[in-house]
């Protein structure tokens, strides 16, 4: 079994179900008393957020890589990165840490092939759904990607960073994001990335028409898969 290196923080609360999710998905394949061999390098994300806001690209980079090489030294063998919007730096971090990183956007384009889609919808952050870092990996699968009107992005985004992070859940924010996944399936969405780690936290399959694609478990459930030697694809 391989020690995975989490880098979470961004945010505490999703870290928890990585956290939750990798134990419980080792545990299944072992049996007993078997669970994880994991490391967490929780993030402060008061840090994140004000390089955000100065869009300080090259202090983030940083911050990410002192984070990667601490969980190296303290004997990761693997990094997953516990958030979908820092996957914009993977290809960077992966130059910089001589470690495999288990992608997220590699592993739900994987789960969305097995369901023989090919246009699904993406909800995020604002930066997880307008830059390309997460449409492309699907695009290199055959897998079209859509995203919400502007205001719709807004709301997403203002969600997540002002609510859901801070484990605050507003029925009116949960009506609003149905609407939003209904607006989508018009659009020819066959499915829907739920592809911000706190969006599942308000959004189940059962609130949604569409087949949903929940990051935060395909990722642990990829993790588990690599660490034990599975033929996961990184």
């Amino acid at each position: 079994m391989k020690t995975i290196g989490l880098l979470g923080g961004t945010s505490w609360v999703s870290t928890i179900d990585y956290y939750r999710y990798i134990n419980q998905f080792t545990n299944e394949k072992l049996g007993g008393d078997n669970f994880a061999r994991c490391i967490i390098y929780s993030l402060n994300y008061g840090d994140i957020i004000e390089k955000n806001k100065s869009n300080d690209l090259e202090g983030l980079l940083t911050i990410l890589t002192d984070a990667c090489t601490k969980l190296q030294a303290g004997g990761a063998e693997a990094i997953i990165l516990c958030a979908n919007t820092m996957h914009r730096f993977a290809d960077q971090l992966q130059s910089k840490i001589d470690l495999p990183f288990v992608h997220v956007a590699i592993a739900t384009a994987t789960e969305i092939k097995k369901q023989n889609l090919r246009k699904v919808a993406l909800l995020g952050t604002k930066y997880t759904m307008e830059l390309d870092f997460f449409k492309d990996k699907l695009a290199e699968q055959g897998i079209e990607t859509i995203i919400p009107e502007a205001a719709d992005r807004d709301f997403i985004h203002a969600s997540i960073f002002e609510e859901l992070g801070h484990n605050i859940f507003k029925p009116q924010t949960k009506a609003r994001y149905k609407t939003i996944i209904n607006r989508l399936a018009e659009a020819g969405a066959q499915g829907v990335i739920l592809g911000c780690t706190e969006i599942p936290l308000i959004i189940k399959q059962e609130d949604s028409l569409l087949p949903v694609f929940d990051t935060a478990l395909i990722h642990s459930r990829a993790a588990v898969e690599f660490a034990l030697n599975q033929n996961m694809e990184r």
